[in-house]
């Protein structure tokens, strides 16, 4: 009973914090894309246009309204998720976001999950292979990976597994999903793209995690009692590491999910987040582009209040 009302008590704290830093990341986020953000008075008014046709089109899009109003306005509409409608297509910005995010999750989160899951095995492997050839080849190949561009892994697998150079296997482009076997065809060659990019990057995190832990004290008491390795490393390494886990794998979700997908769902030809995304940038789509931006910080700070409630889980002694 004390231990839930202790619980309660620091998951009311996290979220008061949580909303002082929602506040903080829509300011910085209206300041940059609206209230600083591109004119699109006279890209609407054409040339030659009267000072009066100006002035109307102003008051339209409330660019002659306070800060304060203008700031209100842009909040409610990221909580009500009324984000007004597209300048390119005329469709209401949710309803896009409808369509793509859910093609963005099921296209980015395999690869994701992987990476991270294969990224944890190979550091507990070099952790405990510490000084041998394991730790050099695992170590070595992690480092190739994180040499090679982005682009140039797509590229590379797009042209061994998608085309009759190749093995010719996979779509090139497109998101014809319609049931399990077909997604599997196109999710194939992104999810191979996504592991193989963060997959160096989270082999030398996770194993450098792994290492500093099998040096504490704890660790060589039980091996003076004799404990094996796979209890040392299950029991104990892996246990007593799970707060920088959880604050890797927490932290990559947006970034891999907007960052990650722009390059992915452009080069593919995916209609997810990340080229509607791409899209509203080249074409300068703003309503889309605030909406991305907002609901993105907002996401930003909603996983670290989760990830510190997550963090008094998994260890009540953190205050």
């Amino acid at each position: 009973m004390i231990r839930d009302r202790t619980l309660a008590a620091y998951a009311l704290r996290r979220l008061a914090n949580g909303l002082l830093l929602v506040a903080g990341v829509t300011l910085v986020s209206f300041l940059l894309m609206v209230w600083f953000g591109p004119d699109q008075t006279y890209t609407l008014v054409g040339k030659n246009a009267t000072p009066g046709q100006i002035a109307e089109v102003r008051h339209e899009l409330g660019y002659d309204q306070p800060f304060l109003t203008r700031y209100t306005r842009y909040l409610g509409q990221l909580f009500t998720l009324d984000l007004g409608t597209s300048n390119s297509s005329g469709e209401p910005v949710i309803r896009i976001l409808k369509k793509t995010v859910p093609v963005t999750l099921a296209l980015m989160l395999p690869g994701f999950i992987l990476g991270n899951l294969l990224g944890i095995a190979l550091g507990l492997t070099s952790a405990q292979q510490r000084g041998r050839w394991a730790d050099h080849l695992i170590n070595g190949l992690a480092v190739s990976g994180m040499s090679l561009s982005f682009l140039v892994i797509i590229i590379f697998l797009q042209v061994l597994l998608s085309t009759p150079y190749g093995l010719n296997l996979f779509p090139v482009r497109g998101w014809q999903v319609t049931d399990p076997g077909s997604y599997l065809r196109y999710v194939t060659v992104p999810t191979l793209s996504l592991v193989l990019v963060t997959l160096g990057y989270n082999t030398r995190f996770y194993r450098a995690v792994f290492v500093e832990e099998s040096g504490k004290d704890h660790i060589r008491t039980a091996r003076a009692f004799g404990a094996s390795n796979a209890t040392i490393l299950w029991k104990h390494v892996l246990k007593n590491s799970m707060v920088p886990i959880i604050t890797r794998v927490m932290f990559s979700i947006p970034l891999v999910v907007i960052s990650g997908s722009v390059l992915i769902e452009t080069y593919f030809g995916i209609p997810g987040v990340g080229k509607v995304t791409f899209d509203a940038i080249t074409s300068g789509d703003q309503p889309v582009l605030q909406a991305v931006v907002g609901l993105t910080a907002v996401a930003f700070v909603l996983i670290q209040v989760l990830t510190d409630f997550v963090y008094k889980l998994v260890d009540p002694r953190i205050a």
